[in-house]
């Protein structure tokens, strides 16, 4: 909706000079020295939910909330505000100060009574009045800074949203879509610089039986821990990640064929020992089962998984708890 075209002079605010000074732009500013341009001003009513000001369309004016509320919305009037603008705040600086399009949707909330300083007339008062020029540019800083703290919330939200999308949502590991990333990338870095590098499949042991037995909430909390107890046993060099279901897939950067089978015995041991107070329920204790493979220098990350997981099932076969290359 457009702004309603019916308007009074602005002149009458020279004969209530408190008013006046409570508006920010005017602050420190002696009204007879405004009377002049403010005869050029015009002060206009809004309607609830009436556009202001809109990107598509040219702005020639500069708006001083004199009674009401305003908000802006950046991308869409549908979206949540960006922040809400109230008596004496200011709006439509930017676009005559850029001679551009307003960069945001600004609409009023409720019926708002705005004074209306057009753009020659802004510029006219800035050179006769230096307490108008320190004013807009307080009021610039501030919108500055505002506009720089909602920057920063979003880099923060949108960090947490990417910090989500990467990690299992129960154990707190790294998730499959990561670890088929990064997995890749120190597959490739280890191979251009000639380096070992080894990958470990875990699976819990009979998880299926002791979820069904136990609940899925009991079932869980051995998920957890057994999470913990992996990334207290691994290096902080060494990749973790939940390949899904029970099982955990860990790659050694660095890291002989030899020197990762003891490694993953060690952690065998541990898990065992850990979550023994933990995880067992009516007598029985969660453990795992390990696979071990080496990348050889043509193996892909598919490749190097699928012989881990072949190693993993010989531990399974063997009789579980128990680590196989």
């Amino acid at each position: 909706m457009a702004c309603q075209q019916d308007s009074a002079p602005a002149g009458t605010l020279i004969d209530d000079p408190e008013s006046l000074s409570d508006l920010r732009l005017f602050r420190s500013v002696s009204p007879h020295t405004m009377a002049l341009y403010l005869e050029e001003c015009s002060i206009r009513t809004v309607s609830p939910n009436e556009l202001l000001l809109s990107p598509d369309r040219p702005n020639l004016h500069f708006f001083v909330v004199l009674d009401g509320m305003l908000q802006i919305h950046l991308d869409s009037v549908d979206q949540q505000a960006l922040t809400t603008l109230s008596k004496g705040d200011c709006v439509g600086e930017m676009s005559i100060l850029e001679s551009k399009n307003p960069s945001a949707f600004v609409m009023a909330v409720e019926e708002t009574k705005l004074l209306m300083i057009p753009h020659d007339t802004l510029w006219a008062m800035i050179n006769v009045s230096h307490a108008i020029a320190r004013n807009l540019l307080v009021i610039l800083s501030q919108r500055v800074r505002s506009d720089n703290r909602i920057i920063a919330d979003s880099v923060v939200i949108m960090r947490q949203y990417e910090r989500k999308s990467v990690t299992d949502a129960l154990t707190g590991l790294y998730n499959r879509h990561w670890m088929e990333d990064m997995f890749r990338r120190e597959l490739r870095r280890c191979r251009i610089g000639d380096k070992q590098v080894c990958l470990i499949m875990v699976d819990v042991d009979g998880f299926k039986t002791y979820n069904n037995d136990y609940g899925h909430l009991v079932g869980d909390h051995a998920l957890c821990c057994v999470a913990d107890s992996l990334r207290d046993h691994f290096r902080p060099t060494d990749l973790i990640a939940r390949f899904g279901g029970d099982e955990f897939c860990i790659m050694l950067p660095n890291t002989s064929f030899e020197n990762a089978l003891m490694v993953a015995e060690r952690v065998r041991k541990g898990v065992a020992e850990s979550n023994a107070k933990d995880t067992e329920v009516e007598g029985t204790p969660v453990t795992i089962s390990l696979g071990v493979a080496e990348a050889d220098p043509a193996d892909s990350l598919e490749s190097l998984i699928e012989r881990a997981d072949s190693a993993l099932y010989r531990s399974k076969l063997r009789g579980r708890n128990r680590v196989s290359r």
